[in-house]
């Protein structure tokens, strides 16, 4: 048992103090903390574009110029595999961008085109088969729907115009983020020698052994969920472009392309870009628009039961159940960042409690067989 000594008692009093201060002070402390945050998040942004950046720039370093003893090579290889990983991610989005928003843009405008068409046979076929009453069908009748059409097409045209303006006004304010993350990629060993001697100064070797395993846990999964997810992707992105080969579906290439980078997204993914593509072939078939969900359907079966457990799960450790309520709870607390998030967080939290659960039962089985083993205290004989 420890001391009590004037220093900690101060410390303890400082501390309460402060908590009071934060509660009775709530709101200019919660204020302040967004504040703060706010402040800081172009660093926070760049930070972790730094870490998703440094997944392909470790592989380029691993293998660009990895035996060369020439010094201009090695002084310059970290600026070009720097370099050649964000022209790598770039040249994935901007494919992405190229094939799929165009298309999709265009398939909304035709269908928002044909729908006055389709309602008149639409209700044509019901006053036939007398599905409907007589006035239900005159207000329908008397309804302007190409004027309807036009408006939804006015709504939908000024709110890709917006989406496009925040993305932008977006991309603008994480610029800061973004040179705050060339900065850390580029001495990244410098700084992790500065973190690992500040920690040997003011942490205790207990608790930095312990804060290094949590942190390595923490590093290890996001980086096996990063590049599981990506393969899996990469997998169904092929595996439904051939089935669309086989099957003669539209659109090939744009669908295939935004069903893999949605599937980025863990178990929803894939639907919302099944969702996507049926929009899509609606334009050209409705049957045909029918049979491809189904395939999808099919094919979701197969990557969630086959692919998935091989290449995201098994390297994860963390079982389907807690996988899906990770989604489940990370969406609904942040969006599809969440969703995104929740699983490696979820996975290393998992990996540290089973680890720890394994720790205290074998100290517990080591205690109890000393007790079985040890000997019977003995009687004293007079």
């Amino acid at each position: 048992m420890k001391k009590i000594t004037v220093k900690n008692c101060a410390t303890v009093a400082v501390t309460a103090f402060l908590l009071f201060l934060a509660i009775h002070y709530w709101e200019s402390f919660s204020a302040l903390l967004a504040g703060l945050f706010s402040a800081a998040l172009p660093l926070i942004v760049g930070a972790f574009v730094a870490y998703l950046v440094n997944i392909p720039m470790k592989l380029f370093e691993k293998h660009l110029f990895s035996k060369t003893k020439r010094k201009w090579l090695l002084f310059c290889r970290r600026g070009i595999c720097l370099v050649l990983s964000l022209l790598s991610i770039l040249a994935v989005f901007v494919l992405i961008a190229y094939l799929v928003i165009p298309q999709i843009a265009e398939a909304i405008k035709l269908l928002i085109s044909l729908l006055p068409g389709t309602i008149a046979k639409l209700i044509a076929f019901m006053e036939e088969n007398h599905f409907l009453s007589e006035n239900v069908l005159a207000v329908l009748k008397g309804f302007d729907w190409k004027s309807w059409a036009g408006q939804v097409l006015g709504i939908f045209s000024s709110g890709l115009l917006g989406t496009v303006t925040s993305v932008v006004s977006g991309v603008i304010s994480s610029f800061f983020g973004f040179i705050f993350s060339l900065y850390v990629l580029l001495c990244k060993d410098r700084l992790k020698g500065q973190f690992l001697r500040l920690a040997r100064t003011y942490i205790p070797e207990k608790w930095r052994m312990k804060s290094y395993y949590v942190l390595s846990i923490f590093n290890d999964s996001f980086h096996k969920f990063i590049v599981g997810q990506c393969v899996e992707a990469l997998i169904l992105g092929i595996l439904c472009a051939i089935g669309m080969l086989i099957f003669r579906f539209p659109y090939v290439a744009m669908i295939s392309a935004f069903i893999s980078f949605t599937a980025l997204i863990p178990i929803a993914g894939a639907y919302i870009g099944a969702g996507v593509g049926a929009l899509m072939i609606l334009t050209k078939s409705p049957l045909q628009a029918l049979l491809f969900l189904v395939f999808i359907v099919v094919l979701q079966q197969l990557e969630g039961n086959l692919i998935y457990p091989k290449v995201v799960g098994t390297s994860l450790g963390l079982p389907s159940i807690w996988v899906l309520a990770a989604v489940t709870v990370g969406g609904g607390f942040a969006g599809v960042v969440g969703m995104f998030l929740g699983v490696p967080l979820v996975a290393a939290l998992y990996r540290i409690l089973r680890h720890d659960v394994k720790l205290r039962e074998t100290r517990r089985d080591r205690c109890e067989a000393s007790e079985k083993t040890a000997p019977a205290p003995q009687e004293k004989t007079e």
